[in-house]
């Protein structure tokens, strides 16, 4: 196909992003040509908008950006063979080597030369992306447009909560972000006995009943340590899920697990932060996980179960809804924290 499209870019070092037109991509032989329906706003992005000092080591501008969508195909290569004109789609935008250590051990959400589309090529805030075949992913019949755009956040979640066993355990979840949030359901779904969640802003905390926690908690406000000891009994949860990043809410959580609990971080630190190892976990037998991205494909195939069975929920999720035209606004909502997922259409 040729011809130009619209495309959100970020030009050039510093804040705000630029409606562009530029040439719709042409494809290879082995990759698909995507026309864009929905489009969902990352924290990533609000990193890239703001263009703080991660977005300032990450980024070489100019590039399209953007990493969460669902649309349909418009054109196949020559070597394509699993998918056709017309088949609704989202995609992993992590682009592996196939040939790293991790890519060949099982591990390719770890690969070693991995290419993230919308950070370091470009991405989907566009009407239209060329990407591999091998990284679509077909959505089923029946599940909502809306959470096919958002595979990419909720498969975050279902990793962290899928990382070690959930059946009758006790879950405190620290930042209710979107995927905080969506994590919520997700825990309900594989068994979780009660799910407490904490979070300073109101509105967040407000949507995390919506989406069915237990208990929710102001930790600016509120003794959250001594909350959850008291809703469990005095033994602390069995998991912690970290998703904020905030070297306070991973100190609460430290402080609010039983000894030999799971703690799953998937929030990522703005700086170095220290923890007391000696107590906080050597002694207490804590095992820590680092989670990263979304298990390829394991967890896609989660994701479909968890939605296609209806036993997860991700409606209250999305709050906002914008043309693309008006991304400032949307950006600018984005930014203050009084949303869940915002989808650019």
């Amino acid at each position: 196909m040729q011809g130009k499209m619209k495309a959100l870019r970020k030009l050039e070092t510093g804040p705000g992003l630029v409606m562009c037109e530029v040439e719709i991509p042409r494809i290879q032989a082995g990759e698909v040509l995507v026309k864009v329906k929905k489009r969902a706003i990352c924290g990533t992005d609000l990193h890239i908008y703001k263009w703080d000092e991660w977005s300032q080591n990450r980024l070489r501008p100019p590039l399209t950006t953007g990493h969460e969508f669902y649309g349909e195909i418009v054109e196949i290569g020559s070597a394509v063979r699993h998918y056709r004109v017309g088949e609704l789609v989202t995609a992993e935008m992590h682009i592996v080597c196939n040939q790293c250590f991790q890519c060949r051990t099982g591990n390719a959400h770890l690969c070693e030369n991995v290419v993230i589309l919308g950070v370091d090529g470009d991405g989907c805030f566009a009407e239209y992306i060329a990407l591999p075949e091998s990284n679509l992913w077909r959505v089923p019949a029946g599940i909502n447009p809306d959470f096919a755009a958002i595979y990419d956040p909720f498969g975050n979640a279902v990793h962290t909560v899928m990382a070690g066993p959930t059946v009758g355990k006790t879950f405190l979840i620290t930042g209710g972000g979107p995927i905080g949030i969506a994590a919520i359901p997700v825990t309900k779904a594989a068994g979780a006995s009660l799910v407490i969640l904490t979070e300073v802003q109101e509105y967040r905390r407000n949507l995390a009943k919506t989406m069915g926690a237990d208990q929710v908690i102001d930790p600016s406000k509120e003794d959250a340590v001594a909350l959850v000891k008291g809703l469990t009994g005095g033994q602390g949860v069995d998991v912690v899920l970290e998703m904020s990043g905030h070297p306070v809410a991973i100190d609460q959580g430290l402080q609010s697990i039983r000894k030999n609990g799971r703690f799953s971080l998937l929030g990522i630190p703005a700086k170095p932060l220290t923890i007391d190892l000696a107590k906080q976990v050597i002694f207490p037998g804590i095992t820590i996980q680092g989670i990263n991205g979304r298990r390829m494909y394991d967890t896609w195939f989660q994701m479909d179960a968890l939605l296609v069975s209806g036993k997860v929920d991700l409606a209250p999720l999305i709050t906002h809804r914008f043309p693309m035209a008006d991304f400032k606004q949307a950006f600018d909502i984005g930014l203050s924290g009084n949303s869940g997922k915002i989808l650019l259409e």
